[in-house]
């Protein structure tokens, strides 16, 4: 079970109590705006990591050695694309899981990442042989 998905909602909803209890409708205010700030900063991000992989080609990465090397289990898949610049070609069905997307590079070396619930699980470099 994903536990963050019941976590960051009950701890929002905590922290705007905690400060109705302690600082009153001022207290809920600042709160408020700290959860929205923070939302906002969250989707900022978003915007400007698939802005930059709209320019690229989908599925496409300068050195997939390089990638392979700094890619770890439990990355998300947006902090993938970051470090791509470009979006995964998908090789596993539409709308299940696990999902699998590869990103090439100019020789043909390629990694193949396996995503669970957005989590990076495992990760498969291939090159072509010479």
């Amino acid at each position: 079970m994903n536990f963050q998905r019941i976590f960051i909602p009950v701890a929002g909803v905590a922290a705007v109590v905690l400060a109705y209890r302690f600082y009153g409708w001022a207290g809920v205010a600042a709160s408020t705006a700290g959860l929205m700030m923070w939302m906002l900063l969250h989707f900022t991000r978003m915007m400007q990591v698939l802005k930059r992989a709209a320019d690229r080609p989908i599925g496409y990465v300068d050195s997939a050695v390089m990638l392979n090397a700094k890619l770890k289990p439990g990355m998300t898949l947006m902090h993938v694309v970051a470090m791509t610049h470009a979006l995964g070609e998908l090789q596993s069905p539409m709308n299940t899981q696990p999902e699998i997307f590869r990103w090439t590079d100019g020789s043909q070396s390629s990694v193949a990442c396996t995503f669970a619930g957005g989590k990076l699980v495992q990760h498969e470099l291939s090159r072509p042989s010479s």
